[in-house]
């Protein structure tokens, strides 16, 4: 019982210090500009890019600063 409850504070323990910043969100832009109806489904980020796919099919791809640097139309 003894050997379990050290085990137990052990891989807590690890679990806490290996993943100090369990919390950390990645930096989004105060705003993206969807064009005229467009509603999102989805989003995704990358590294220096932001997606968002829309109910109307299409993939928008945004730069980090939050404007729209490419659309792709999503066929079925």
């Amino acid at each position: 019982m003894i050997t379990m409850i050290v085990g137990v504070i052990t891989v807590v323990g690890l679990l806490v210090t290996r993943m100090p910043d369990g919390n950390v969100l990645p930096a989004l832009p105060q705003s993206l500009a969807l064009p005229q109806g467009a509603k999102p489904l989805s989003i995704t980020q990358g590294p220096g890019w932001i997606g968002v796919v829309t109910q109307d099919s299409r993939f928008l791809i945004f730069r980090p600063d939050g404007s729209l640097r490419q659309e792709l139309t999503i066929t079925p």
